[in-house]
């Protein structure tokens, strides 16, 4: 992933350093569970060790495979050249390539998911936070666009609060699923090398064996990690979309923070662009676009190919990387989000009381009229209020057959705004455990 698009923490993971130490620590560990065995001399395990603050160099281990046409030979070599050959010759005993490059990229992915879990609780944070501040501040729901009846703000953000705690625990059961290791030799039967290797190995590395790993670890927990990742860019969109409609100009209900100095346009200075946002939706399709190259990665040849190798050379730092920093930037958006709550009563009063006709209609049905009749009576005033931009309630006042049914004290009831209000406290404590 690009620079632009990056925090340092993230990229750190899929450093090429960063993996090689990974295949070291690997290989040393390996080596001290074959010399507890009695496979292989104590003094050649503990000779390994001599690297441990060693910074492999990158370049050298590229210049050996740009001959070996082999990265794991490649790096075994140059770890010879800083423990001495006869001392590492017992390094790699009875492992294949994948024992060190499938365990090393599980290890990967559960670090990203780590800093991804405490990115979510910052995005979690922040729409708590303005969940409980715009809790009771009323605005108009919209179904396909249309006004539809009173909702608040407040619940707004728990809407995604609660979405973005599902993709939480998704997520924590994704980093648990890849948290597999496997030093089981070639095709993965241990013949070359006892399964308790592969046991000390994962204890040392915060991984569980995998079960049985043919000659790889199943590609199917990997597709699941990516589903899930592309799951949560999808709620980061769904947020980022809401926003994006609210800072419309003629629906202007709440925006993204304008910081002082910022241009909205090189042509009209007095725009004010829903950058962020709009950036995150293009991210999240960066993210998603990782998730059917992952799943196709499930089906490989026999015990093993390697025709999911170079995909995940791409999406494991890409949809990591990527959703570290959209999760950071929608925290930090939702944080500092400018609400406007006046503009949301103006919005819901541009075709006045209209949004109560659900009720005024079931109120007519309770009265004793029948629904086919009162949806007629409903509608015949509400589209006046669309043509006319009239009030809903003085047509409805003004209506003999409504009148009849309801009474005048009847239908003023119906424009009661805390009707739609009432069970906020409700919603709140089932999302939050508390209101």
């Amino acid at each position: 992933m690009i620079p632009r698009y990056a925090r340092p923490e993230m990229t750190a993971i899929w450093e090429p350093a960063t993996k090689f130490r990974i295949w070291y620590e690997i290989e040393a560990h390996a080596c001290d569970a074959q010399a507890e065995l009695g496979v292989i001399p104590r003094e050649n395990a503990e000779a390994v060790w001599k690297a441990k603050d060693v910074e492999f160099d990158v370049a050298r281990i590229d210049e050996i495979e740009a001959v070996t046409k082999h990265d794991v030979i490649a790096f075994l070599t140059h770890l010879a050249e800083h423990v001495g050959s006869e001392e590492a010759r017992f390094v790699h005993q009875g492992m294949t390539s994948s024992d060190v490059l499938d365990t090393c990229l599980n290890v990967q992915l559960v670090r990203a998911a780590d800093i991804l879990l405490a990115d979510m609780d910052k995005v979690l944070a922040a729409l708590k936070k303005r969940a409980f501040e715009h809790k009771m501040t009323v605005r108009v729901g919209r179904s396909h666009g249309i006004h539809a009846e009173p909702t608040t703000m407040g619940l707004t953000f728990a809407r995604f609060y609660a979405e973005m705690d599902r993709n939480k625990a998704r997520l924590q059961q994704a980093r648990d699923e890849v948290a597999t290791g496997a030093i089981s030799g070639a095709v993965g039967t241990f013949a070359n090398i006892d399964p308790r290797v592969e046991e000390h190995v994962c204890e040392k590395l915060g991984l569980r064996p995998e079960p049985i790993s043919t000659q790889v670890i199943p590609r199917d927990r990997h597709a699941m990690f990516f589903a899930v990742l592309g799951v949560i860019a999808s709620s980061i969109e769904n947020i980022a979309i809401e926003i994006r409609h609210m800072q419309r100009t003629e629906v202007l209900e709440g925006a993204e923070f304008f910081s002082m100095g910022q241009k909205g346009s090189s042509a009209m200075p007095h725009k004010k662009n829903p950058v962020l946002t709009e950036n995150l939706t293009g991210l999240a399709r960066l993210v998603r676009m990782t998730v059917i190259p992952a799943m196709e990665n499930v089906a490989l040849w026999h015990e093993r190919d390697i025709s999911h190798s170079s995909v995940e050379r791409g999406i494991g730092p890409d949809a990591t990387v990527t959703l570290d920093f959209a999760l950071n930037r929608l925290a930090g958006v939702v944080d500092k989000m400018l609400i406007f709550p006046e503009n949301m009563l103006e919005n819901m009063n541009k075709f006045p009381g209209l949004v109560m006709s659900q009720r005024v209609l079931l109120a007519l049905t309770q009265a004793g009229v029948s629904r086919e009749d009162a949806y007629s009576m409903v509608q015949r005033n509400a589209l006046k209020v669309w043509e006319e931009r009239l009030d809903f309630r003085d047509l409805l006042l003004a209506d003999p057959e409504v009148v009849a049914a309801l009474g005048e004290d009847g239908i003023n009831e119906k424009f009661d705004m805390e009707y739609h209000t009432k069970h906020v406290d409700t919603i709140f404590q089932r999302v939050f455990g508390e209101s």
